[in-house]
């Protein structure tokens, strides 16, 4: 049994790793869910707990076993795991990057000084703010239906949204333009899913083991350690992207200041990563740069 967000992205996630276990002769069903982060929409998840709220649910069900598995979104989970419960595998990665979505506008580029841009996540308002501080920033959240929904009735000139999300939902023909690494550094996990267990579930694990992808692994657990050393939280102004390139994993991380017109603060570093110590102590490395370099 999968545990799932009721979201059709959500929906379609677990669909996808149900689609990957049938042929070896397991029985799936789905368990779907609303969690807090899905009812809670008048507020930013900052200010009311942080994507956490998008898994609590999820993990009472692993821990009173309605359901064997969850499938997530890994930039929802939290960095630091509840006591009895562990990621069992980490998936290989669709696009990691932010995509520029708009009704009115070709590009980026064609935004009016004053432009509307929707978008929930402190990451995106920092970064956002670096490029274009002329641009009014607003908040939106909601599933990706409805954060669609709402740009098309004009509230916003334009959002942006996680590429990967679109891509998985045949949506793609709604990406206007998608931000290169080098314009808007993506979040920690941003594309990947990850598949939680109880951690006393060494069946799971090694049942799940097959569909993990090690390189997307390494380089999320690199970007997630920077997130975890900086305080741990989902919904912090922080951005972290690894990649690998030959044997060097390579991880490049910002952050802004949501408060101030202060310059965002940047860090990278490269590591060879053979193992999870390896991408861990990396993404510690870039936390510590950033501190040095005036983050908190």
């Amino acid at each position: 049994m999968i545990a799932t967000r009721e979201s059709r992205l959500a929906l379609w996630q677990a669909e996808h790793v149900k689609s990957l276990l049938e042929p070896h002769g397991h029985e799936v069903s789905l368990l779907g869910m609303t969690t807090r982060g899905d009812q809670i929409l008048d507020r930013s998840l900052s200010k009311v707990g942080g994507k956490g709220l998008f898994v609590k649910e999820l993990e009472a069900a692993l821990e009173d076993g309605r359901a064997d598995i969850a499938v997530h979104s890994l930039k929802d989970v939290p960095m630091d795991l509840p006591q009895g419960f562990a990621l069992a595998c980490v998936m290989e990665r669709e696009d990691p990057r932010d995509a520029f979505v708009s009704s009115r506008f070709a590009r980026w580029e064609e935004l009016p000084q004053g432009a509307v841009v929707g978008t929930s996540s402190l990451r995106r308002v920092v970064l956002l703010r670096a490029l274009r501080p002329d641009l009014k920033i607003e908040p939106l959240r909601g599933n990706l239906d409805t954060r669609l929904r709402k740009l098309d009735e004009g509230g916003y000139d334009a959002i942006v949204l996680a590429a990967a999300g679109l891509k998985r939902l045949g949506l793609e023909q709604r990406i206007r333009e998608v931000f290169e690494p080098e314009q808007m550094l993506p979040s920690a996990g941003q594309g990947a899913l990850a598949i939680e267990v109880r951690s006393d579930r060494h069946d799971l694990m090694q049942l799940l083991a097959p569909l993990a992808h090690q390189t997307t692994w390494l380089a999320v657990a690199a970007e997630r350690a920077v997130s975890r050393a900086m305080g741990g939280s989902c919904s912090m102004p922080l951005a972290a992207f690894a990649t690998f390139g030959g044997e060097y994993l390579q991880l490049r991380a910002a952050w802004g200041n949501p408060d101030t017109a202060a310059p965002l603060v940047r860090a990278q570093s490269a590591t060879v990563a053979a193992g999870l110590p390896q991408a861990e102590a990396l993404g510690a490395e870039v936390a510590a740069r950033l501190r040095a370099g005036g983050a908190h």
